[in-house]
């Protein structure tokens, strides 16, 4: 996880760039790094595999992020991971309106 994360060139970096040069951001919950460092670790490719398990998970938000109309907040989750859901642009939350 740590290798995702900490050195200046971490892959979570170079794909959060990537997406804020299209004017969208991303995000990586804890668990959806956990989770990829597990199936580094269970393909017995270690730190070498972190890449192409990325690429795996981006590749098709990567194709269509330059062509959407709304860019926003896209949040990699655990099942998207495990590939249980596919990486969707997470609404943003309404704020609550004050009355006066």
């Amino acid at each position: 996880m740590r290798i995702l994360c900490e050195p200046k060139n971490a892959l979570v970096r170079q794909y959060q760039k990537l997406f804020d040069m299209e004017g969208a951001e991303l995000e990586f919950e804890p668990e959806a790094l956990r989770e990829i460092a597990r199936l580094a670790k269970q393909r017995d490719t270690g730190a070498r595999g972190l890449r192409s398990i990325m690429e795996d998970i981006m590749m098709d938000v990567m194709y269509e992020l330059p062509e959407l109309d709304r860019k926003g907040k896209h949040v990699v989750t655990a099942d998207v991971v495990r590939k249980k859901v596919p990486l969707q642009l997470r609404k943003p939350e309404k704020p609550e309106k004050i009355s006066a």
